[in-house]
């Protein structure tokens, strides 16, 4: 404790305790905000409780979770962007419960046949197959046996004539892009979306002219739009193009995306593609709201001036003609071609997760004005078919239920840090790597625990029985404590790390001195 007879303003300037703890633990690469549980081992009987890092990918929030997530990410694009070998992903081979639950799955099926073919309810059978389709997704299989069961509602395909025409070419089975005199370049392209008016080091020279509303739906929608320019260019280039991207915010606020692609296309190709590319919303309008706050009734929403209720979600969906927004990118197209292994593969790579450990909002830093009428902009604006913000337009959201207020949706795209984008951060194709996140993560832990010279079993999942510990919990430590355990823990693996390394160089150099 400190000497109270300190003089205060003395005392105040002395670091916290804590305070040095935590510094300590972020520059050994310490979780700050470790999560403690309780491990029950169900083989020897003993329970004691675990600290579990947080996970947290936000450098605000746990610097050490978030660098250790970074460099994951920078590992997966690095191992994946320039691969020479086709990636083969093989599905295992069903189990003996997966098989049963398919079978059995098959004969409930046959009974709601011979059930409906009798003119008989089917409303039980349906149920247990519901239910089944479920269980299978449980036991490991991915999708569905049974299919779509709902109409789905289609819209035409057919282009629209304001867009310009895309080359096509016939589909080849490979993810593998084109070779040039024993070269296999790669892309690495840059897309941003266009302009809403004049702006000045990230603010608008004229905040009344500039399109708040325009920019609010294209952020909305933007993930969709990215999907949509995967698809056309994979038809051009004839290929299963695989690809890692980061969206990131631009100082106007406005999301953009850098995108490492395996192979190569002309640059012509590239802008083309991306002028050709748009995104249709065919959602009810949402420019002029009612004049009357609609009140619950016993079947949904209504007008409280004329008692009708408010058209739902599918009934005002079939009444549409045309899309309500069409999004495109902007005319900021940029592409260049990357070689394996050259600086600008380390560049690009460092360039795609600069900004992953920060929330898109910090880019609103310096910029209150415009982040606020821009905040303002996306609070009315609906994010989903379920968003409250429908009822200030006359429409009932799908899955309406009692206590629904617009301007108060809870998704996360109407929260300031996020800028109205609610996808994720990073997209990666599904053949990138052939690996996925979490045996990138295996990987590394496997390198760690063979240098540490430590066993790293796959441990058996039916183990363990995790729980959460209860706040106040007696056996669970301070987290000062837990910290500095933690510190101890790492600063050890570090040495023999560095052990490891001090001998391995010197046995380089002593086998250099045998060969001179």
């Amino acid at each position: 404790m400190t000497d109270r007879k300190t003089p205060r303003a003395v005392r105040q300037a002395m670091p916290l305790a804590r305070d040095v703890a935590e510094e300590i633990a972020k520059l050994n690469g310490v979780c700050i905000r470790p999560i403690a549980l309780k491990r029950l081992d169900t083989t020897t009987g003993k329970t004691e409780v675990v600290d579990v890092p947080c996970g947290s990918t936000l450098e605000s929030k746990c610097p050490s979770c978030a660098k250790r997530n970074k460099q994951l990410r920078m590992a997966q694009c690095r191992e994946g962007w320039h691969l020479d070998q086709e990636p083969i992903i093989t599905p295992d081979e069903p189990t003996d419960e997966q098989t049963w639950l398919v079978e059995f799955c098959a004969d409930m099926q046959a009974q709601r046949d011979q059930v409906a073919k009798a003119g008989e309810d089917t409303t039980d059978l349906d149920a247990v197959l519901a239910g089944l389709d479920i269980e299978i997704n449980e036991a490991g299989m991915r999708g569905s046996v049974i299919g779509r069961t709902t109409t789905k509602r289609s819209r035409s395909t057919k282009r629209r004539q304001d867009a310009p025409d895309l080359p096509k070419r016939k589909m080849e089975n490979t993810t593998l892009g084109r070779t040039y005199n024993g070269y296999r370049p790669s892309l690495f392209v840059t897309l941003t979306l266009p302009s809403y008016g004049k702006v000045r080091n990230g603010s608008p020279v004229d905040p009344d002219t500039y399109d708040y509303a325009q920019a609010a739906r294209d952020a909305l929608h933007f993930s969709k739009l990215v999907d949509r320019f995967v698809q056309n260019l994979r038809r051009v280039a004839g290929y299963d193009v695989q690809y890692f991207a980061t969206v990131e915010p631009q100082k106007r606020l406005a999301p953009h995306l850098h995108m490492a692609i395996r192979g190569t296309l002309p640059r012509s190709e590239i802008k083309q593609i991306a002028a050709a590319t748009y995104h249709q919303v065919w959602w009810p309008q949402a420019d002029e709201p009612v004049d009357y706050e609609p009140v619950w009734g016993e079947d949904g929403y209504l007008n409280p001036n004329t008692g009708e209720y408010l058209p739902t979600w599918d009934e005002a969906i079939d009444q549409l003609d045309e899309p309500s927004h069409v999004i495109r990118f902007g005319d900021q197209v940029d592409g260049k071609g990357v070689l394996a292994g050259s600086k600008d593969a380390d560049q690009c790579i460092r360039y795609l997760s600069k900004y992953l450990t920060k929330s898109l909002g910090d880019t609103a830093e310096g910029h209150s004005t415009h982040a606020t009428r821009f905040a303002d902009a996306l609070r009315y604006e609906p994010c989903s078919p379920t968003c409250p913000n429908w009822l200030r337009y006359g429409v009932q959201p799908k899955n309406a239920k009692a206590g629904m207020t617009p301007g108060c949706c809870r998704s996360k795209a109407h929260k300031p840090e996020h800028l109205g984008y609610a996808g994720r951060r990073v997209l990666v194709s599904r053949k990138w790597s052939n690996k996925t996140l979490a045996e990138h993560k295996a990987d590394r832990r496997t390198w760690v625990m063979e240098a540490l010279g430590e066993p790293d079993a796959a441990a058996d999942p039916h183990r363990y029985v995790w729980r959460p510990v209860r706040v106040g919990d007696p056996d669970i430590d301070p987290i000062g404590v837990r910290l500095l355990r933690s510190v101890a823990e790492r600063q050890r693996w570090r040495a023999h790390l560095r052990d490891l390394e001090a001998r391995a160089t010197g046995q380089d150099l002593s086998a250099v001195g045998e060969a001179a």
